[in-house]
């Protein structure tokens, strides 16, 4: 397996030594579709573009998913991102999904794990199944970690928070707020954040 300028795992030449195994594949090309549903509809995504940044062809995605309605079938999964959005202790959590939030397309390869949601309404009949995604795999997810009463509520209330954030950050690209430093946005932005997992 080779990596391109963008890190990206290409593939090998046939026979080489080198020849990429199914599972790296299949996981660039779904961290590919990620970062593109992360910020445009499903709609407007070629399987061409997303194969392009995994470093693949486009008739290797056919291969390991069969079309593009079943590629973003499991894109449209928050599962696999929110793990590490979660992993932190309660007590740090506010801070740490903060940080996840502003540094995660460069950690994970791939879109912010929450952004796909904002998108749901251009999706149409597959925004539905987005919307229930979110909805099981996010905030009720994070509400079993919660202690205390109204945790549906103050569990949506933090996501929404998380959301607004990544929404300026990412797509409306807020001039003053990605020039910040990072530890100072993590300082300013927790704190409120962490009102709603440990009031």
């Amino acid at each position: 397996m080779t990596t391109s300028s963008n890190g990206t795992a290409r593939e090998a030449s046939p026979g080489g030594a080198g020849r990429r195994d199914a599972e790296a594949t299949k996981a660039a090309i779904l961290r590919a579709a990620r970062h593109f549903l992360a910020s445009r509809s499903h709609a407007d995504i070629t399987l061409k573009e997303v194969a392009e940044r995994a470093g693949v062809s486009p008739p290797l995605i056919m291969k390991y998913f069969g079309n593009k309605d079943a590629l973003f079938a499991r894109v449209m999964s928050f599962e696999e991102g929110f793990t590490a959005l979660l992993d932190a202790p309660l007590e740090e959590l506010g801070a740490h999904m903060v940080r996840h939030v502003l540094t995660g397309d460069a950690e994970q390869g791939g879109g912010d794990p929450l952004l796909r949601v904002v998108f749901a309404p251009l999706h149409g009949g597959q925004g539905d199944v987005l919307r229930t995604n979110f909805r099981t795999q996010v905030s009720e997810r994070l509400a079993r970690r919660l202690a205390g009463p109204d945790a549906g509520l103050r569990a949506e209330l933090a996501v929404a928070m998380l959301l607004g954030l990544g929404v300026m950050y990412r797509i409306a690209r807020g001039d003053s707020l990605r020039a910040a430093d990072l530890d100072d946005i993590v300082e300013r932005y927790g704190p409120p954040l962490q009102v709603y997992l440990t009031p």
